[in-house]
């Protein structure tokens, strides 16, 4: 037997008859063979859209075939109908409609996919023949419907028109149809709801309607809402929708319907209808509370939406309607209850999220009133809000013990991020209640934490604290006096939990500034955050919080600083911690140790650094294998995180306000930075380590890693280590090339290029990486795009800082630019930016350094066509400001050469692109020849011709030929 996988194998002699077509189908659905199946698959989308289509598929959907092949025979009648309409001749219009009513008729009582995707069919044909062909579309959908038929019973026939009616508006809103079509065709439809609505009210407000009629119709209405169908005329119908919801089988499409209606973008214009639904959602109030009380998670879901919804959409508009106060008052409690639902989020309850935007919308709303009206709506909303905070803080306790502990890891991630956006809606509610919130929550914490008569659970406090951190992690509590009594009350909590525990590290974290202000406080908090280092299960918390205050306090921390390192050492040696935890460690150490005078620095650092140092010496000797390569990785970020936040520079800096520098801040000593000692006492060590694992990318950039955060710290201060490092990182470059190491490189460049005792070992060094990439280019550059977009970095800051380096015999100018000329090909984006921006830097320089000068004389013109190449659709087009830069900076510092390039490499036909003509090349050159000084002009010159370039483009705002008054359409595309 001839199978279809032979027949989609030879495309050429394709045989789309409707035996080939049901053999496929066949395939597709049974054969277990997977290579079959999407050999099938291929053949069937062939088939569907070839000419044979328009027989195969009325034959396919004879009675006597299974569903399977019926549905394929619709499907592609509707793929015709929808995507090859212009095919249709004029004359056939008439009889493909019937042809399609007739066959919805007799699928009406057969199967339910193929009824909607021909309902789907004869919905297409009507988008494409309305108004002009087929006017009163819809009405006349309803009258062939309701007509006497063909043997098919009353109800089968609604519920094929319902299905017919519910499809209409979701084909327009995916149609392929043209814009200035899709305008038309919604104005067209809008008009053809004269005919729906009667239709559906009829149906659902009579008593013998059937259930499954009923559920349609809430569908269809739904459906319909998308056209944005007046609210005040779908006004009845929203109405008969409520009275739907105590119908168990209807309730979720009535919701569904509800809320679409009344989340219309213009239904805030009927405001007479939006006032008679709010009482309508009051009276909802029963059936809530009943759901509540019966567990009920779908119902209380569906009728918070609709109140949401409701709230959320027109809280402006309800509350410009001062006569309705009262009732809308009522609307917001209801949405409190909402808020507040019993249960746990996310275990026996999932209502109560959805209410949080609503408390932003409507504070929104309360704070763009103008003064006085503002002060009549905060009068009656601030209770509002301080009862949300009740609520919110009552629904982010945590569970009993027992029962968080049956909670699957999903149901705790899930609480976890409930309780980030009540931690936000807290923040913004602030703004509302201002400083009577924190003073709100520190009476209720006092009472909780002094009264002994009453045991209160460890969530209350939890909850309450979360509720301080929550505004103190983002708000300037500083000025806020109950600070002081907080930092009173924390060492009295009996910490007795981990999630307690936590909360009460972050929140300290959260003060760490104001602790900053306010030193004499720290002895209250800080035995806390160095008793919890020692606990694994509060690493997070412990660690962050202890970097937060070393990092704010640190010219208060010199008399605890013993103390700190001594613990801090002790969880590093145990190991208690996470590597990313460790690493913060080693930062908040290095924010300590910055503000200790030098001999402790050092006497600290030694101490610190030592039993790391001793491991290193161990590994160092080891035979290179995993395990040991990462516990070197470790050791080298250890020194790294360190050495990022040890600054003995800052020590001196302004204050936050700009003021003098307070009295602790000593300028920093003479002689050797700290780092540097330590430093050049590891050199030779990290060399040792270093000859081993040079062919590991990971251990040379963790050795780079070191010395490039030691050089953005440190800045001049790293001196003294300038030439051993060059000359250690030209012997590892030349060895194997790692773009770790040009990174490096670029950052001494940017620092000490321009210095005139460190330029000889900066100047071998460029040349040095410069020479042994070159070679890495004349090998293939393709297999390393990470050094080309280091290497090209590097060039640019080369050419930024120091221009000199340029005019060395030892340097190739003209392999350094054909190298650029090719990265600006290569596929990944961020090297091709990388590469603009060097030749952006070149460029001026063309003036002011001969090598420069001589190549873009030569070479010029293979740099504009590599950029034409790109912007014609050679590069992505979110590079196509990147590009707009190099022909600005052409056109500023070589004008006379670029008007000769542009126009020999514009001349070949075809290039940049087949898609733009003659005319329009000439166009986009005097363009871009036009404007030398406005270079956003520049960039939408090219954005425009790169559309054209692709085909993308629709309508061209800047070239003469096509000038109109419209806008240009928005480009969707890419």
């Amino acid at each position: 037997m001839e199978t279809p996988g032979r027949i989609a194998a030879t495309p050429d002699a394709l045989d789309f008859t409707v035996e080939n077509v049901e053999k496929a189908l066949h395939q597709l659905y049974y054969d277990p063979n997977i290579e079959n199946k999407n050999l099938a698959q291929k053949w069937l989308m062939q088939a569907q859209v070839s000419p044979q289509a328009w027989q195969f598929c009325w034959v396919l959907l004879s009675p006597d075939k299974v569903p399977e092949i019926q549905y394929f025979g619709a499907s592609a009648l509707h793929t015709k109908i929808s995507r090859y309409w212009s095919d249709i001749p004029t004359d056939q219009y008439e009889s493909l409609k019937s042809q399609l009513f007739s066959q919805i008729a007799r699928f009406s009582s057969g199967s339910k996919m193929v009824l909607t995707r021909l309902c789907v069919g004869l919905a297409s044909l009507a988008l494409n023949t309305m108004p002009e062909a087929w006017p009163g579309a819809v009405a006349e959908m309803v009258r062939v419907f309701q007509e006497e038929g063909g043997g098919v019973d009353g109800r089968a026939r609604c519920l094929a028109l319902l299905e017919l009616l519910t499809v209409l508006p979701e084909e327009f809103q995916t149609s392929r149809l043209p814009q200035y079509r899709k305008g038309l065709v919604r104005g067209a439809l809008g008009r053809e709801w004269g005919s729906v609505c009667p239709l559906l009210q009829q149906l659902l407000q009579r008593t013998d309607s059937p259930g499954a009629v009923k559920a349609r119709v809430l569908r269809c209405l739904s459906s319909w809402m998308l056209l944005d169908v007046p609210l005040s005329e779908s006004e009845g119908l929203v109405h008969d929708c409520f009275t739907a919801l105590p119908d168990p089988e209807l309730f979720d499409t009535a919701v569904e319907a509800i809320v679409n209606a009344i989340s219309q973008p213009d239904s805030q214009r009927y405001v007479n209808t939006l006032l008679k639904l709010v009482p309508r959602v009051l009276a909802l109030q029963d059936q809530l509370r009943d759901a509540v009380q019966n567990g009920d998670m779908e119902t209380c879901h569906g009728i918070c939406r609709i109140a949401v919804t409701l709230g959320e959409n027109h809280s402006r508009t309800l509350l410009e309607q001062v006569d309705h106060w009262q009732s809308f008052l009522a609307l917001v409690n209801l949405i409190m209850f909402c808020t507040g639902i019993p249960g746990h989020y996310p275990v026996n309850e999932t209502t109560s999220s959805l209410t949080l935007t609503f408390w932003y919308t409507l504070q929104d709303e309360i704070m763009s009133f103008e003064t006085d009206k503002q002060a009549v709506y905060l009068q009656v909303y601030r209770p509002v809000y301080f009862q949300l905070v009740d609520v919110l803080l009552h629904k982010a306790q945590f569970p009993s013990d027992q029962e968080y502990a049956s909670w699957s890891s999903d149901e705790k991630e899930q609480f976890r991020i409930y309780r980030v956006d009540i931690s936000d809606t807290l923040m913004y509610v602030y703004e509302m209640l201002g400083a009577e919130l924190l003073s709100n929550l520190y009476d209720k914490l006092g009472r909780l934490l002094t009264n002994t008569e009453q045991l209160t659970s460890w969530q209350h406090t939890e909850a309450l604290l979360y509720g301080f951190q929550s505004i103190a992690e983002t708000i300037d509590v500083n000025y806020s006096d109950v600070i002081p009594g907080l930092i009173g009350l924390i060492p009295r909590i009996n910490i007795n939990n981990v999630q307690l525990a936590d909360t009460v590290m972050f929140t300290i974290g959260a003060l760490a500034e104001w602790l900053a202000d306010h030193p004499v406080m720290l002895s209250s908090v800080l035995p806390l955050v160095l008793q919890a280092l020692g606990n694994p299960d509060l690493s997070v918390s412990s660690v962050s919080t202890l970097k937060k205050i070393c990092r704010e306090c640190k010219h208060d921390l010199p008399p605890y600083a013993t103390n700190i390192v001594a613990v801090s050492q002790e969880v590093l040696i145990k190991q208690i911690h996470k590597t990313s935890q460790c690493m913060w460690l080693m930062q908040a150490l290095g924010f300590l140790l910055s503000a200790l005078p030098v001999e402790d620095i050092l006497r600290n650092l030694h101490s610190l650094i030592t039993p790391y140092i001793q491991q290193l010496e161990k590994l160092a000797d080891e035979t290179p294998n995993p395990s040991n390569k990462l516990a070197i990785i470790h050791i080298l970020g250890l020194l790294s995180n360190l050495f990022t936040t040890l600054d003995i520079s800052k020590q001196d800096d302004e204050s936050a306000d700009g003021s003098a520098p307070p009295v602790k801040a000593v300028p920093p000593p003479p002689g050797p930075n700290p780092v540097v000692v330590v430093l050049q006492q590891v050199f030779a060590l990290i060399q040792t380590v270093l000859s081993k694992w040079l062919n590991d990318s990971q251990v040379v950039e963790a050795v780079c890693a070191i010395f490039e955060k030691s050089v953005k710290t440190l800045l001049h201060d790293f001196a003294p280590m300038v030439s051993q490092l060059s000359e250690m990182l030209g012997q590892m470059y030349s060895t194997i090339p790692q773009a770790s190491a040009l990174d490096l490189t670029r950052q001494m460049v940017h620092i000490f290029a321009s210095e005139t005792d460190h330029f000889p070992p900066i100047k071998a060094l460029f040349e040095l990486v410069t020479s042994v990439t070159l070679s890495v280019f004349q090998q293939g550059p393709r297999d390393h795009p990470d050094i080309v977009d280091s290497f090209m970095q590097l060039q640019a800051q080369g050419l930024k800082r120091k221009p000199d380096l340029f005019l060395s015999e030892s340097l190739d100018v003209k392999a350094v630019f054909h190298c650029g000329i090719l990265s600006l090909k290569f596929p990944e984006a961020p090297t091709v930016k990388s590469t603009c921006l060097f030749f952006t830097e070149l460029l001026p320089h063309c003036s002011d350094v001969p090598p420069l000068a001589r190549v873009m004389q030569e070479d010029g013109k293979l740099l504009v066509q590599a950029v034409l190449e790109g912007i014609g659709g050679g590069a992505s087009r979110n590079l196509m400001d990147q590009f707009a830069e190099v022909l600005f900076s052409l056109n500023k510092n070589c004008f006379s050469l670029l008007a000769v390039w542009l126009k020999e490499a514009l001349q070949p036909p075809g290039f940049p692109s087949s898609r733009v003509t003659t005319e329009q090349k000439d166009n986009f050159s005097q363009q871009i020849l036009r404007e030398r000084v406005n270079k956003r002009r520049v960039k939408d010159i090219v954005k425009e011709f790169t559309l054209l370039c692709r085909g993308l483009h629709v309508q061209n705002s800047w070239m003469p030929q096509q000038q109109s008054s419209l806008h240009p359409q928005k480009d969707t595309t890419e």
